[in-house]
């Protein structure tokens, strides 16, 4: 049912605002909002084609012992799939 939910607040929500919403009602525990800046960025990367771009992790998130995650590993790890497949444009 997340990923419906996903859609729908994608459709409605800026994308600040619906992967906000997302990072915290679709994951138990919730995922911190410091990392929305960071899903943006990896689904920007992806709608590009740069699927293994890192992408920098906010302080004390850490990937692997690194301060920086490949931008699959975010898409994956945060089920931002939903972003990825409405390939568009999107308001901050």
């Amino acid at each position: 049912m997340g990923s419906v939910q996903a859609v729908e607040m994608a459709e409605i929500l800026s994308m600040k605002d619906a992967i906000a919403w997302h990072l915290t009602s679709n994951h138990y525990p919730p995922v911190p909002l410091s990392m929305v800046e960071p899903c943006i960025e990896a689904i920007q990367n992806a709608l590009d084609g740069k699927w293994l771009e890192p992408v920098l992790l906010p302080e004390p998130v850490k990937y692997r012992g690194g301060n920086y995650a490949p931008t699959d590993s975010i898409i994956e790890q945060h089920h931002l799939w939903t972003w990825v497949e409405l390939d568009e444009e999107f308001e901050d």
